[in-house]
């Protein structure tokens, strides 16, 4: 067995205890690989052992993975942060956006989402720690955000992604995910339709599982550390 399947059986090990440990069904969570710098070639082994949903942030890059694997029936996600320009591909191209943060960029998505194409899948995504350097809509602005984008066509409202602050500090980490969990309840109500919290990554699956995620964005722990070669731009 190869290192990347390895890694993806021992990181879905983690998924099920996480959601038996928190009185869960594992089959409730879905493991997203975050696979930005990484090859088709990788991409194309973890899916041959069962992976389908993969996170893509870099636009021009995801697009060359998406022609190198168009015979395989991938489900991807951008993940990354949207510029105003680069929506039509990203319509054009995903079956979930996680990070829109401001009513603009949904209403270009859903004006440029092919009619021929199922709804976009979308996220609001909330800066949960209010870092000025974060994408994101403040948790304040969530719930009027939600208002506005909920009207628009060729859009899926599916619910919330953040990307709490990184610390050591095991129980800040604790206490933004499960603020993020009792706003998604909260919105719940209001969005009977939202079944989607996108939380956690390599270092904090376990807890943002704990906290309600149904989501995990995974990508270290899957390929092991990211190689940078040249200079991405965001999109």
């Amino acid at each position: 067995m190869t290192s990347i399947a390895e890694n993806l059986k021992s990181v879905g090990t983690l998924i099920n205890q996480a959601a038996l440990d928190a009185h869960r069904r594992p089959v409730d969570i879905t493991l997203l690989a975050v696979s930005k710098t990484r090859t088709a070639d990788e991409l194309r082994e973890l899916y041959l052992h069962g992976q389908k949903h993969f996170g893509e942030n870099y636009l021009q890059e995801s697009l060359d993975k998406m022609f190198a694997l168009d015979d395989l029936a991938i489900t991807w996600h951008f993940i990354g942060p949207i510029q105003s320009n680069k929506t039509r591909s990203i319509a054009e191209n995903f079956d979930w956006v996680h990070s829109v943060d401001r009513l603009k960029v949904a209403q270009r998505l859903s004006e440029q989402r092919p009619q021929s194409l199922p709804s976009l899948n979308i996220c609001l995504q909330i800066n949960i720690s209010g870092e000025e350097s974060k994408s994101g809509c403040l948790p304040t602005e969530a719930e009027a955000l939600l208002n506005q984008i909920d009207t628009l066509p060729n859009l899926n409202v599916r619910g919330l992604m953040a990307i709490p602050a990184a610390t050591d500090d095991t129980l800040a980490q604790q206490a933004a995910l499960a603020a993020m969990q009792a706003m998604y309840i909260k919105l719940q109500k209001q969005y009977p339709k939202f079944d989607t919290l996108s939380m956690g990554m390599s270092g904090d699956m376990q807890i943002a599982i704990r906290e309600g995620a149904t989501m995990v964005r995974i990508g270290t722990a899957l390929f092991g550390p990211r190689h940078y070669t040249k200079t991405k731009n965001s999109n």
